[in-house]
Order: C-alpha cells, then structure tokens, then sequence
C-alpha cells in the first residue's frame, strides 16, 4: 500500500480546491444569468411619491410581474425595464435605461395586491423578445441550503446586483413594516437585502424561484426576510384582488374638486342651501385587515360644548340602524367639545362614480341631521325629511 504524507494531502487539497473554484464560480454565474433575464427594475409613481423596486416575470403567457406590494403602493401603473444585455453581462447604469425608457421601458397595469403578504401583480402590455418567466420551486427552502438573488438597491448606481446567503430557517411571521402589518411564511436568510431589493428574486442553486425579498430584520446584522413559495403559489392560484387608486387620482377621475386640509386628509365642499356649503372628509391612508382595503369618508354634523344627551344618542343610534353605508359616531376633541359625525368605510377599490355617489350620500345625510340636531333652527319637517329620505330604495 503506498503511504501519502501529510504534506502531500495538503497540497492536494490546494490544488484540488483550486481546480473546483472555477466550477462553482462557473455555477453561480449561470444561475445568476438564468435569473437576470427574468428580473426586472419597477418604478411606481404612487401616493408618497415614485418608488424603485425589483420584480420576477412568473407568467410568460399572461405577462405577469411579481413584486412586493410595498413597492407598487396603491399605484396602478408602472413601468418596467428587463436588462439589456450585451455579451452574457446586463448593462447596469440606472441612467442608461432612463435616457432610453422609450425603447426599454415598458407601461404595465398592477392588477392584483396582497398587504399580507406583501405581494402585487403587474401586467405587462408586452415583453422583450426570447424572455422567459422564472420556474417556480415546488417546494420551500431549506435551513441551510444556498440561495442567490438578484435585485436594484439603491444604496449602489448598478442594477441587477447579485448577492449570495444561506437560507436560517423557514416559519410563519407576523410582523410590521412601514408598508403596514403583515402575516406570512417568510425565508429567512443571511445574506443583505438592501432598499430597491424588494420585490426581487431569491433562487437556488438550480435556478428555480424559492421566495421574493421583502425585507431586512432591523436589530440584527445581515438577516433578511423574503416572501416563501408557498405563499407566492397561493397569491398566484387566488382571485386577484386589484390595488387601490390613489385618493387623488380618485377624487381627480370623479370631477371632484379638493384641497388637503392641515392633518393630511382631502376635503370635498358640496353645496347647500342658503349658500351653505357641507364638507365631506376622505383618508389619505388605506386601512386594512387582511384582503380588505377600505378608505374612510365622514362630515362633521356638529360640534357641541355639552356632551348629547340620552334622546340625542337614541337618536344617533336609531338612524344608524337605518342608514345604507355608515352610522354615526360621537367623538371628543383634545380641547373637550363633542363633535356628531357621520361615517362610512368605503371600499378603497370603489370605482370613482362610487366615490362620488358615497360623498355625496354623506354630505345631504349629514346636512339633514344638522337641522335635526340644532334646537334654534330646527325645521318642522327635518326629522321626516331625514326618516323619508332613508327609506328610499
């Protein structure tokens, strides 16, 4: 039996482990390739302003984009760039697809969205050609094994950045983030996402889509959230849910005239009688609970130094039995009044005539209650007018 010394297995592990190097190497780089011709770059222009992301064709045939939800926002277009490569390398100058979006770009619809899972769909009008969409992995990762993104942080002038990490564990997680609280099966890894990262792909070694980057943990180093495959297979297989429209595109596609009053929420006047004029209140912000989206609408009916007393809360509460959207609340100012407001949660993705048809329902509601309410100048007939005019089919 030949004897191998000691020095000798040290040198041929070296050698060994240098002739294994380009292999991996070699690996990686295919994957990423395969990953980035299935990666996009996503620019949303929403109610806080534009946002830049990352997205992963999943559907060639229906041209589908998947990103995060907080990247698109309550957007319902966007635009999209795929890599232009040259060679087997992406050109990665941010500045070269904007100087030229009228040749990469390409105009895409959100036409589904999910805050509990982070997730949104965008709808491509078209897609470059020879592209194709990134195979989903059948199963979720595991702790331990290698996984590999692609993704457009902003903290770097280059996109389609690849980044490397180990999957830590898989669970379910309800955490909250700056898009608002989520519940979800998350991948976590070791490896950083940074801002712009969102919405990106996370892969394996074969290529094969296993979780989209969502977020990093923010009190530990290098730890990031992704969103799992199981979840993405169940927002893909759901009815698709389409994303709010901005209030003030709303409001702008329902011929309303608005102003943004001090606290950040939008006013609508509506005119009435005696050149009066009954302001009408919508959100700026959407609440949600699970695949619920709901904006809220109110008007003030009035404002009160005395709290109402028992016949007016009766009042209050029989009327809102009887009302078709909202009911009417009292609520305490800092400085001590009482104000009697009418409120309505609305669907925030209630088309715009809706809308309309919603504010104006609150404001005569509100307008009529107000007679009603005020002893000096009560009509005979208010309290039926109102009575009548809510029994109206």
């Amino acid at each position: 039996m030949t004897r191998i010394s000691a020095a000798s297995l040290v040198t041929f592990a070296c050698v060994t482990g240098f002739l294994l190097a380009p292999t991996e190497t070699r690996a990686d780089a295919k994957v990423y390739l395969q990953t980035l011709r299935s990666t996009t770059w996503v620019l949303a222009k929403n109610s806080s302003g534009t946002s830049s992301g990352t997205g992963v064709l999943v559907d060639a045939s229906r041209k589908l984009i998947l990103t995060n939800f907080h990247v698109v926002g309550d957007a319902r277009v966007a635009v999209v760039f795929f890599p232009e490569i040259q060679g087997d390398k992406p050109i990665v100058s941010r500045q070269h697809y904007l100087d030229n979006v009228r040749k990469l770009g390409l105009r895409g619809r959100v036409v589904a969205a999910d805050r509990k899972r982070d997730l949104a769909l965008i709808q491509l009008e078209k897609l470059p050609e020879g592209t194709q969409a990134l195979t989903l992995a059948k199963t979720s990762a595991s702790p331990g094994e290698e996984v590999q993104s692609v993704g457009n942080a902003g903290a770097t002038e280059a996109l389609w950045v690849y980044t490397s990490g180990t999957v830590r564990a898989v669970y379910k997680k309800q955490f909250r983030t700056g898009a608002g609280e989520h519940d979800f099966t998350v991948v976590e890894t070791q490896s950083p996402i940074n801002s712009g990262d969102s919405g990106g792909p996370v892969v394996n070694n074969q290529g094969e889509l296993v979780a989209i980057s969502q977020s990093i943990a923010p009190n530990a180093r290098l730890i990031s959230y992704c969103v799992d495959i199981s979840e993405v297979n169940e927002f893909l297989g759901s009815p698709w849910k389409p994303a709010p429209i901005p209030v003030t595109e709303l409001l702008e596609r329902a011929e309303l005239k608005y102003t943004q009053h001090e606290s950040g929420h939008y006013e609508v006047e509506f005119e009435a009688e005696e050149n009066q004029v009954q302001s009408v209140f919508i959100t700026k912000d959407i609440e949600y609970y699970e695949r619920a989206d709901v904006r809220k609408v109110w008007s003030l009916a009035l404002m009160t130094k005395e709290a109402p007393n028992l016949e007016t809360a009766l009042k209050l509460l029989q009327q809102s039995s009887r009302t078709k959207l909202g009911a009417w609340t009292v609520e305490q100012t800092k400085e001590g009044d009482y104000m009697i407001l009418y409120v309505v949660k609305l669907d925030a993705t209630a088309s715009p005539d809706a809308t309309r048809s919603t504010m104006e329902y609150v404001a005569k509601l509100t307008r009529v209650m107000r007679k009603d309410l005020l002893p000096k100048e009560k009509a005979e007939n208010a309290s039926e007018t109102l009575d009548e005019w809510l029994s109206k089919k």
